[in-house]
């Protein structure tokens, strides 16, 4: 089964991709990802796309089961999923590549943002990356992902509409006014350049949830200039090291690239990167109880200008290491 269901209460589509769950383990041995193994190029390659092997959307999607109601709506599973794979080394980390190397990286992202944008069925492009086993990764092969939807999901729509109403009430971009807050106040600012500001927000919901935002006022990775596209890759570079020197190992997270709608919607959204690292300490993971999953009322068990300046001195430490 792979189709598309709505829910009525939360406004919002619901993938429901049963076929997943046959996904195999993969041998110890043997990895889809390394040269070799018959999947990817065996004279190597930099950065590589990657077609998922179990997509949850896909562009010949099956007819949906014949559930639908009235009030229970089904539409199919269209949609594009790709593995974007950072490099050929089983083991490579982010922290340790190349300026060059990063620049290649942000490159790939923009090139898969381009094609799927280019489908007129896509309403939204999402540039993503799991690591770790606290997240559920059971691939260590450095890699991320991108899919595209057609449909725009609700945290993104949330977004905007909070971008509108503040637009309304001011004339004034909110993220721009939440960005120069922060620096202002610069007390969780972890570090910048010319082109990115890494924060933990003044509302962050996890103890290491850092944020990447755009300085410049730009809907998505297409409004990037070369040389900006060349630092969003080291910056994000910068920031997964940052994490990975808090307590000296490979720090688990989850990055997510909100880029603005590809249909022409929200066009005055501003581009800005999440990380959900599920850690609270060194040994104890952050879990999404009852209060955070079924209320969305988050609840974070520390300071953010605490953490900010455990951060900063984590980033310290890694510029000095480089």
């Amino acid at each position: 089964m792979a189709e598309l269901r709505y829910n009525p209460i939360s406004m919002e589509w619901v993938m429901v991709a049963s076929h997943r769950q046959a996904r195999p383990q993969m041998p110890k041995d043997w990895c889809p990802f390394c040269p070799g193994s018959g999947k990817v190029p065996d004279g190597g390659y930099d950065v590589l796309r990657y077609p998922n092997d179990f997509p949850a959307l896909s562009v010949s999607p099956p007819a949906p089961d014949p559930v639908a109601t009235a009030l229970f709506q089904t539409a199919p599973a269209y949609g594009r999923c790709e593995v974007v794979l950072y490099s050929p080394e089983h083991r490579a980390l982010l922290r340790d590549m190349t300026d060059r190397h990063m620049g290649r990286l942000a490159n790939l992202w923009l090139e898969v943002f381009n094609d799927m944008a280019a489908d007129p069925k896509i309403e939204y492009v999402f540039v993503f990356e799991n690591r770790g086993d606290a997240v559920g990764v059971t691939m260590p092969h450095p890699h991320g992902q991108v899919y595209g939807y057609p449909y725009i999901p609700k945290k993104i729509q949330l977004e905007l509409d909070a971008d509108l109403r503040h637009r309304a009430q001011t004339g004034r971009c909110l993220f721009c006014d939440i960005l120069a807050e922060e620096r202002r106040a610069a007390t969780r600012i972890v570090f910048e350049n010319e082109y990115f500001t890494a924060y933990l927000p003044f509302y962050c919901e996890y103890p290491y949830g850092l944020y990447i935002m755009s300085r410049e006022h730009i809907r998505d990775l297409r409004g990037l200039s070369p040389q900006a596209l060349q630092t969003l890759g080291t910056t994000v570079r910068d920031a997964v090291g940052t994490l990975d020197n808090l307590f000296g190992n490979e720090f688990p997270y989850m990055m997510c690239m909100h880029n603005g709608p590809v249909d022409g919607s929200g066009r005055d959204f501003h581009f800005h990167i999440e990380f959900f690292p599920p850690m609270r300490a060194e040994t104890k993971q952050k879990f999404n109880a009852s209060s955070e999953t079924g209320a969305w009322a988050h609840c974070n068990p520390t300071c953010p200008e605490e953490k900010a300046e455990e951060l900063r001195r984590a980033y310290s430490a890694y510029k000095k290491q480089r």
